[in-house]
């Protein structure tokens, strides 16, 4: 596929996707790496945006350079973001709201504390990035199990082989002491998302090393 090729399916999924508008999003492609410039209405829709062009098939990378400038409508004080985000988080039954800390600063959220799961961590990014006023999010939330690390590379190998999702046979994994390091080579982003979110499903991990390579 050519970087022009490239280039028209990326436009086309972000003008597909229903989340967000596209009319002032720039698209380039220099040998399968897209950047993303532009302007979004919200931090919400730099995420789709985001998401959007790594399921797309034949991207390898991407530079995410889109700037939220919020419309009248959506901007908030600070102190009214972090009023939102407290209440969101209480409200949020995947996160434990009282392990989590909150700091809002020109519109940027910034979330502290320490969890025992990645998903309760990306839980609690997601949560906040959707409320209106929010230009950004710095996820510093630390994952620190209270589960020990037994047989680690089995079980995530094991879900690997269930996942219709990933090809198990193009993927090692290595584990010690909570971390895992994937290597090998996946045929998309998407794919390589989805073997990094089933390592860190693993009861004790504390750190994902992706070093998957994609190869369409």
């Amino acid at each position: 596929m050519t970087d022009k090729d490239l280039k028209q399916h990326v436009q086309s999924a972000l003008d597909w996707d229903p989340s967000l508008d596209a009319s002032d999003i720039g698209v380039s492609v220099d040998e399968a790496v897209v950047t993303l410039r532009g302007t979004v209405r919200s931090y919400a829709e730099k995420v789709a945006a985001e998401r959007a062009t790594l399921h797309v098939y034949g991207v390898k990378a991407m530079a995410n350079d889109l700037v939220v400038h919020l419309v009248t409508d959506f901007q908030r004080t600070d102190t009214d973001i972090a009023q939102a985000a407290v209440d969101a988080l209480k409200w949020n039954t995947m996160v434990p709201h009282d392990r989590v800390t909150v700091t809002i600063t020109n519109g940027w959220v910034t979330l502290n504390g320490t969890l025992d799961w990645q998903y309760q961590k990306d839980a609690a990014a997601r949560v906040v990035r959707e409320l209106t006023g929010v230009k950004g999010v710095i996820n510093n939330i630390i994952v620190q199990p209270h589960a020990k690390t037994i047989d680690v590379r089995e079980k995530i190998e094991a879900a690997f082989k269930r996942s219709a999702e990933i090809d198990a046979r193009r993927i090692n994994v290595n584990a010690t002491d909570g971390t895992v390091i994937l290597s090998g080579n996946v045929h998309s982003w998407a794919e390589r998302q989805e073997a990094e979110r089933a390592a860190w499903a693993a009861p004790g991990v504390t750190q994902v090393e992706d070093r998957l390579a994609i190869v369409p």
